[in-house]
């Protein structure tokens, strides 16, 4: 069943022919299922929720620990400050009797 094309060149077998249109159908299935997918407005709503769930967790696991890392920080520096306020009292105190 090869022939010539008008182009020159040779014509396709039936059985390419069958082959290009089983491609043919296969993309055009996919296209109508990304357009679909694109469409479903409830679905894509849903997972721009759970993504929105997602880094919304995240952001909070990594606000906690970064609050963990801060109070023994804050806890450092208030105990330090205290220890500064114990010191000088006793320094200002002891300076202050000897008068």
């Amino acid at each position: 069943m090869s022939g010539t094309s008008p182009d020159g060149g040779t014509a396709p077998t039936a059985a390419e022919l069958r082959e290009h249109i089983d491609e043919t159908r296969e993309e055009l299935g996919r296209t109508v299922e990304a357009l679909a997918a694109k469409t479903d407005v409830k679905a894509r709503a849903q997972a721009g929720a759970a993504d929105a769930r997602r880094r919304v967790r995240a952001g909070a696991g990594q606000a906690a620990r970064a609050a963990r890392r801060n109070r023994v920080r804050l806890l450092a520096v208030a105990a330090a400050a205290g220890t500064a306020s114990l010191v000088a009292g006793l320094v200002l105190g002891r300076t202050g009797r000897r008068r």
